[in-house]
């Protein structure tokens, strides 16, 4: 062999793969030991007994270095390989176990790996060996495959937190089949089944004392523990109080009492139909004297206080609340609130529909049930206002020839004037206003009422009514205020009809 001068080393120095410069610190004391003098071939000494170097396993012939001036190796007929130095004494690759050439201007080394040696896995080992398995490894590939190795390491991580956020509880699985209803067997009970009746013992409940002469003596000698329940008239009048406090739906209803003429107690049924309302009822009722002239409905509540509609209609934009109608209002004991009119004749003509329209604005804000007292006749000023609110009409008859035939005649002008509906809906009062029996026959003014109106109601005579003075629900005669809670609960039910609701 040929020495190498100091250029061709330098030479096979920069024309030299990346892979045969790659070492570790362990290589290059192996390397330096075997290195020769550069006048001659320097021979790598044979490694111990049990570890010698790596030959090629089948046999193969030793590579020859390429022509650029660098120096084969051959391997000896021992079995181990020499290794020839550089002249500068550069660190010579290890050569691959299966006999591959290296490449252009590599030295093979004195050591190579055992056909059947592990593996190298870390980082170290790939540096000493320079291979992974058969393939050379370069510093490139393997920071390329530490950063694959890191990725794959990353998205394990991710994949793993991801299946613990995904953790969900197994649902259990419902099979839908079919059933008749009969076939159902659902034993489970709602709340709604908890009722009164159903839990509490009526023998440990004491009924409320009866109502009537007989069951009130049974109830006594018995020491409570016989009780008959109610009389007849006591059944009848709950019965009634029922019927006038059933709720009313949507906003509030107007309720005109009209009259073609005067003295025929227009202004008192207004007032025992308001007071029968407010007694039974829960809600807020109000009645309005709307009558052009001088009217007296505040009068026959008896707590006037100086107020009057006027008032209310001057401040209509500044009602903010309910205590702000109280205090132009009037109330009696059962409740009814009183706009009384003004009692100057010559402010209170002028009182117009659109008046009558502010106060109805006000007045359906804070009241169920808004009744109007008009003035005689059906054709002043208030009265297009009037009916064109009203849900259902009261109109008032006098026991006599001449008023039975006036309220006839309101109902047919009525009738004539697109208040039809208003009209078969109506309800008639026969007010009896004088002492003794009537001179004409009240059944045939009934019956002939009947033929056109829904209900007819006959208002007895009383005399603390017809003194004048105000009027207390509780003083009246009885049949009195029956008479009243009829034509309230007759008026409640024409409002909850749907013909009152369109």
């Amino acid at each position: 062999m040929t020495t190498q001068s100091e250029d061709d080393v330098a030479s096979e120095k920069e024309d030299d793969s990346p892979r045969a410069a790659e070492g570790s610190a362990e290589g290059e004391d192996r390397s330096s030991a075997a290195a020769a003098p550069a006048t001659g071939p320097a021979t790598a000494p044979p490694v111990a007994d049990s570890e010698p170097a790596a030959a090629p396993a089948t046999g193969s012939v030793p590579t020859t270095a390429p022509a650029t001036g660098s120096v084969p190796a051959e391997a000896p007929a021992t079995g181990f390989v020499p290794a020839e130095a550089p002249a500068t004494g550069s660190v010579p690759a290890a050569a691959p176990a299966t006999g591959s050439v290296p490449t252009a201007g590599s030295v093979p080394a004195a050591e190579s790996v055992s056909e059947t040696g592990p593996v190298p896995s870390t980082r170290a080992e790939r540096a000493a060996t320079a291979a992974i398995g058969t393939i050379p490894l370069t510093r490139r590939g393997a920071h390329q495959a530490d950063e694959a190795a890191r990725a794959a390491e990353e998205a394990a991580r991710v994949d793993r937190a991801h299946a613990m956020e995904r953790v969900r509880t197994p649902a259990a699985e419902v099979t839908l089949t079919s059933k008749r209803i009969g076939q159902i067997d659902d034993t489970r009970e709602s709340s709604d089944l908890l009722t009164a009746d159903r839990l509490l013992d009526p023998r440990q409940i004491a009924k409320p004392e009866p109502e009537g002469l007989w069951q009130q003596l049974v109830y006594s000698v018995s020491g409570h523990r016989i009780n008959l329940g109610d009389g007849r008239k006591a059944r009848e009048r709950k019965a009634l109080d029922r019927r006038i406090g059933s709720p009313l739906t949507g906003g509030a209803r107007f309720v005109p009492v009209l009259s073609r003429k005067g003295g025929v107690g227009k202004t008192t049924v207004t007032s025992l139909l308001g007071m029968a309302l407010a007694d039974a009822r829960d809600d807020r009722i109000i009645a309005v004297d709307a009558n052009p002239d001088r009217g007296t409905l505040a009068d026959r509540v008896g707590s006037a206080n100086g107020r009057t509609v006027r008032d209310l209609v001057r401040s209509h934009e500044e009602m903010v609340g309910f205590n702000d109608v109280s205090s132009v209002v009037a109330r009696d004991a059962t409740r009814l609130d009183v706009l009384a009119s003004d009692a100057d004749p010559r402010v209170s003509e002028a009182f117009s529909d659109d008046d009558y329209r502010r106060v109805a604005d006000v007045a359906s804000h804070y009241y169920s049930i808004v009744l109007t007292d008009t003035g005689t006749g059906i054709v002043h000023s208030v009265m297009g206002a009037t009916l064109e609110l009203a849900d259902t009409i009261v109109v008032v008859a006098g026991l006599s020839v001449d008023e039975a035939r006036l309220a006839s005649e309101t109902l047919t002008w009525l009738e004539t004037n697109g208040y039809a509906a208003r009209v078969r809906d109506a309800v008639v009062v026969l007010n009896n206003s004088r002492p003794g029996a009537p001179l004409v026959r009240e059944s045939e003014l009934e019956a002939h009422f009947r033929s056109r109106v829904r209900t007819v109601i006959r208002m007895p005579y009383d005399a603390r009514i017809a003194a004048g003075s105000a009027i207390a629900f509780r003083d009246l005669d009885a049949s009195t205020r029956q008479a009243a809670r009829e034509l309230a609960a007759a008026v409640v039910e024409g409002l909850r009809s749907p013909a009152a609701a369109a």
